[in-house]
């Protein structure tokens, strides 16, 4: 059973990293209209509401399958209070800031008119700082953090964020949004 435990928790761990660095990337492509082709706004919007849900969703999945992995001895409160944690303090730290900026941008995004939009795009691009903390929490826990293939994951990941990230940042100092 703790082999299937691991398993399900460094999968759904992957796969909300994966979900938070798409969601990033098709935020950043939206907000800089660098789409690429004549889609409407609503179909990519749509699309980077989807995978920050689908995000959240895998990382709540990840948290339970960590608490339920009896090798792991994780308490309730290592899973949501920063610090916490007795065993890679600062590994599980960056996790639970992560959780809590990918909660922070989704519940945030269905009442966003209720904030004015310099407190919601602050709120909201926490979750970029949170798609970090994510990646710094994968590079650092785990068996396999130190082999080739979590290296190359992580550094795709950091890779395809920064790109995106720059795209944006170009249309932002150039002028083209």
């Amino acid at each position: 059973m703790n082999d299937v435990m691991w398993y399900l928790t460094r999968a759904t761990g992957i796969v909300a990293a994966v979900l938070a660095v798409a969601a990033l990337v098709w935020g950043f492509f939206f907000s800089a209209r660098a789409t690429g082709d004549r889609r409407r706004p609503n179909w990519w919007l749509d699309l980077h509401n989807w995978l920050g849900g689908a995000a959240l969703a895998f990382t709540i999945a990840h948290l339970a399958t960590a608490y339920l992995d009896r090798d792991l001895a994780l308490g309730v409160a290592g899973l949501f209070v920063p610090g916490v944690a007795s065993g890679n303090q600062w590994a599980i730290t960056w996790g639970v800031i992560a959780l809590w900026t990918f909660v922070v941008a989704v519940f945030t995004s269905w009442p966003k008119r209720r904030f004015s939009r310099r407190t919601w795009r602050i709120l909201h691009l926490g979750s970029v700082a949170g798609t970090g903390f994510a990646i710094l929490h994968a590079v650092q826990i785990g068996t396999d953090t130190g082999t080739l293939a979590a290296e190359a994951v992580a550094l795709a990941l950091v890779a395809v964020g920064t790109y995106a990230l720059g795209v944006r940042l170009f249309g932002v100092l150039f002028g083209t949004r």
